[in-house]
């Protein structure tokens, strides 16, 4: 479970443009313990880390749980369940119907010219 929350947290950060220091000082999880959980040798990051990294990075904090291992997901033992990078991004992304839709269509529009 580290390895996944790990790529997901170092993920999202990227995706964020963030760096260390700034989710230090929005989250006050010090920034050495930051790079622990993205190098996933930080076992059992406590809820409240989490709860304040869902916060920081504005994703579901059920999401980051998840991946902690504190919640099971029905899709846990599905390879294919790990998040892909676009998935991440669209955690956070606050969009409208209207805007998912029109992610939607873009997307479907990409699959048909292949």
């Amino acid at each position: 479970m580290a390895a996944r929350l790990a790529k997901i947290l170092k993920d999202i950060r990227k995706i964020r443009k963030l760096s260390l220091r700034e989710v230090e000082e929005k989250t006050g999880i010090s920034n050495a313990y930051l790079s622990q959980l993205e190098r996933g040798e930080a076992e059992n990051p406590s809820p409240q880390k989490l709860h304040s990294l869902a916060r920081c990075y504005e994703v579901p904090y059920v999401d980051l749980m998840t991946a902690a291992g504190y919640l099971t997901s029905a899709n846990e033992n599905r390879p294919e369940a790990d998040l892909s990078q676009l998935q991440i991004a669209l955690m956070g992304a606050n969009l409208s119907e209207a805007e998912l839709e029109q992610v939607l269509n873009f997307i479907k529009f990409l699959k048909s010219q292949s």
